[in-house]
């Protein structure tokens, strides 16, 4: 390269620059343009992905760095913020079983009701025998009358440690009944139970009635109403009516007339007819097993054994206690209430559910009551409601008769 004879010079320079409009038209060129914007993104994006790998030092996968047991509060609470998870819920495919030895049993639509003729509620009518051929024939003279619709009513027998033609009777009257052609709708269907538990009493009134003998025979009883009622109680039925052999007065629309009260457990007043010397009738009281607990029952029970057994009308015991059978009057309001802490068995109308929820008949002492008393005492004690109607009068045989209900 030849250099001047006088050296670079300024001006010399400045002639062999191109001129500022050549530069600005050289910048303003499309292709430059386009190089100069993409070297910006690409600049810009190897900033981002060095960033972000620095952060990743930190978090490289889902969720943080550290244990959450290692984690401060305030790092849990940063973590967290951020995040909602997200939930998808899958509806299955119904599932379709076609085995005949799996069955469902949907109790939600069975109800206990006051209407509940209206609403076509089944009824199960449970009775307990022993010894009680003599009184079948009146027991389904006032059966066959009960004026709710029969084809909505099941009936269930336990005969037990029987020694005379209890079973016999019982299926010739069914028998009866169920294929009459004198009117009478027979029942929806019967069942009939052969169960014995060892109780062996003679027909003496003395020893069937005598103190010794009511502990033994309170808690036979008791196992022959759960014994009935484990077999017979089915899902379709909304009430339970237990009713003993030995009634011979009741009025047709009881099972109507007790379930319009909607209680959990009712009981009407049991008395009886005795005519004196001059056949005046004395209109006897009967069942003592109907009664409010008193505050002289309470002492009692707290000395007692928890083993022992309270029994109502004996010396033996003395409770204090109010006796619905004291009270009423058969010319007053029948829909009259109060409410019981004991009720007794020869006629009682139950929902269901009340069994259902394993309020049974206690073959033990509990609460120092057992059978009927006992299961007021153990619907109490689950918060049902126990009521009697003092002034609605079913009549049982009188007190000096024989024999009866097991």
């Amino acid at each position: 390269m030849l250099v001047p004879k006088g050296g670079v010079s300024w001006k010399a320079a400045r002639a062999r620059l191109p001129p500022t409009r050549a530069i600005w038209v050289l910048f303003a060129k499309t292709r430059l343009l386009l190089f100069l914007v993409i070297a910006g993104i690409i600049l810009l994006l190897w900033r981002g992905i060095r960033t972000s790998a620095s952060e990743m030092q930190s978090f490289y996968c889902w969720g943080p760095s550290k244990p959450p047991m290692d984690m401060s509060m305030r790092e849990q609470a940063s973590w967290t913020a951020h995040l909602h998870t997200p939930v998808v819920f899958n509806n299955h495919v119904p599932l379709e079983i076609n085995s005949t030895t799996i069955q469902q049993v949907d109790l939600n639509p069975i109800e206990s009701t006051p209407k509940a003729k209206q609403n076509e509620e089944r009824v199960l009518i449970l009775t307990p025998l022993k010894d009680a051929s003599r009184f079948l024939s009146k027991y389904f003279e006032l059966l066959v009358k009960l004026t709710y619709p029969h084809e909505l009513i099941d009936l269930g027998f336990l005969v037990g440690d029987s020694t005379d033609d209890t079973l016999a009777v019982l299926a010739a009257e069914l028998d009866r009944i169920q294929k009459s052609a004198e009117g009478s709708i027979p029942f929806r269907s019967v069942t009939v139970v052969k169960k014995d538990f060892g109780l062996k009493l003679s027909h003496d009134v003395k020893d069937r009635h005598g103190y010794a003998a009511q502990a033994p025979r309170r808690k036979a009883m008791g196992k022959a109403r759960n014994y009935l009622l484990a077999t017979t109680l089915k899902p379709e039925h909304s009430w339970v009516y237990w009713r003993d052999v030995d009634i011979v007065e009741s009025p047709a629309k009881i099972i109507e007339d007790l379930v319009a009260h909607d209680r959990d457990v009712i009981v009407p007043n049991i008395w009886f007819h005795r005519l004196d010397d001059n056949g005046k009738d004395i209109e006897g009281r009967f069942d003592y097993n109907s009664w409010v607990e008193s505050s002289k029952g309470r002492r009692l029970a707290a000395k007692l054994d928890k083993d022992t057994i309270i029994v109502e009308g004996y010396r033996e015991f003395d409770t204090g206690r109010t006796h619905m059978c004291r009270l009423g009057d058969w010319r007053n309001n029948k829909d009259e209430e109060m409410e019981l802490d004991g009720v007794g068995g020869v006629s009682i109308i139950v929902k269901a559910d009340v069994h259902r929820s394993g309020i049974n008949f206690p073959c033990y002492a509990f609460e120092n009551q057992a059978e009927t008393e006992g299961f007021a005492k153990m619907a109490k004690r689950a918060g049902y409601g126990v009521y009697g109607l003092p002034n609605y009068i079913v009549w049982h045989i009188d007190t000096e008769e024989k024999g009866g209900n097991i």
